[in-house]
């Protein structure tokens, strides 16, 4: 590691919920464009963690278990169709959780946030890990 670069580490903090939305907004804007149109609707969060309802429904061990989470109907599920009084699907991204999977593996964090939206996106249409795999693979050429 050159001296800049540790300089540069050392005056760097984690990245904050702000930070995150403008990663996860960047992340969602790298996605092919026919499936950001499919998932128009649907709203990103950016929490710390889940809530403790949220972990005891999901059976988490631990609050750092979840990275992610669609909460909503898929359109696997609802065909599409909206009832009255139902709340928008949201997909929710944890903040904490994602920090520290990145920093156990090698992964950019811009990666990471990719991979857990594309995930919960494809939750959203039922999609199989084959077409979320490729959906990663064309933002990340596109983004080259």
């Amino acid at each position: 590691m050159s001296g800049s670069e540790a300089e540069r580490w050392r005056e760097a903090q984690a990245p904050g919920l702000d930070v995150f939305e403008d990663l996860a907004a960047a992340a969602f804007a790298a996605l092919p464009q026919a499936f950001r149109d499919m998932a128009r609707d649907v709203i990103i969060r950016i929490e710390d963690f889940p809530d403790e309802d949220t972990l005891d429904v999901m059976e988490c061990e631990t609050p750092f278990d979840l990275l992610g989470l669609f909460h909503g109907n898929g359109l696997a599920q609802s065909g599409g169709a909206l009832w009255t009084g139902q709340m928008p699907n949201t997909i929710f991204l944890y903040r904490r959780p994602i920090l520290d999977y990145w920093a156990d593996h090698e992964e950019t964090l811009g990666g990471l946030i990719t991979h857990v939206l594309v995930h919960e996106i494809g939750h959203h249409f039922g999609l199989s890990d084959e077409d979320m795999e490729a959906i990663e693979r064309q933002a990340e050429a596109d983004g080259d």
